[in-house]
């Protein structure tokens, strides 16, 4: 992927993510990374902020004897989604209406 991606669209990302499914980390990492090149160290500190916000909550679940952590949303994460939604469709609009000449000056 050659276009960089910032903080807050991987933000929007992983609560997008786990709005459609509770997911644990390294689940939430490999779908991340199909649109951002993201270390799974760098994820965790993320989830840390997003769940600290609010946004999400976690919770223990055994998988193949082992304890896994799974990130649930939030009614916050839920609204912080709409908010973010509606910002990424401004941007991609803007973007999209640069590139096709129908935005100049």
């Amino acid at each position: 992927m050659y276009f960089p991606v910032s903080a807050l669209l991987i933000e929007y990302i992983i609560l997008t993510v786990v709005e459609s499914k509770d997911s644990y980390g390294y689940e939430i990492s490999q779908t991340v990374k199909k649109a951002a090149d993201i270390k799974e160290s760098t994820l965790y500190p993320i989830l840390k902020k997003l769940q600290k916000a609010g946004y999400l909550t976690t919770y223990s679940q055994e998988y193949q004897g082992r304890k896994r952590k799974y990130y649930s949303i939030t009614e916050e994460g839920k609204a912080q989604i709409t908010y973010l939604s509606n910002e990424w469709k401004v941007y991609k609009d803007t973007v999209d209406g640069i590139i096709e000449g129908r935005i100049r000056g």
